[in-house]
């Protein structure tokens, strides 16, 4: 039996609606849902990406901080999201830019090439292609 592939991905935001906005924008695209959890212990927005992978934003009731993410804590250190080229790093890296998300450019290692920028809360985020044959 092989290791099954990530189909979800939740992160936990300390302002739903801004965040809301903020990933609207950036996928192109409104959540599938927005909704109490049933249990009442959280509200999320659900956004369907390209290869039926879902990813989800929380707030936690009465959790809420107003803390900073940081990757240097344990837990999470960053979400990459896969593109198939270095050119469509370059046309993210310019969608970034005229959205005013702030990035340092497409970064080049042996094992591939990647941007990273980070979310109203701090959460770091990347684009990432593997090297080109």
């Amino acid at each position: 039996m092989s290791f099954p592939g990530l189909q979800h991905v939740a992160i936990t935001v300390s302002d739903l609606e801004r965040s809301a906005r903020w990933y609207s924008a950036l996928f192109g695209a409104e959540p599938l849902l927005d909704e109490d959890e049933e249990g009442g212990r959280f509200h999320h927005a659900v956004y369907a990406l390209d290869g039926g992978m879902l990813f989800g934003l929380h707030t936690h009731h009465g959790r809420e901080t107003g803390e900073r993410f940081t990757e240097e804590r344990t837990g999470l250190d960053h979400v990459g999201f896969a593109v198939g080229s270095h050119g469509e790093l370059e046309q993210w890296a310019h969608k970034l830019t005229a959205m005013g998300i702030a990035h340092d450019g497409i970064k080049k290692a042996h094992y591939g090439s990647g941007i990273s920028f980070r979310d109203p809360d701090n959460i770091a985020l990347e684009f990432f292609a593997f090297p080109e044959s």
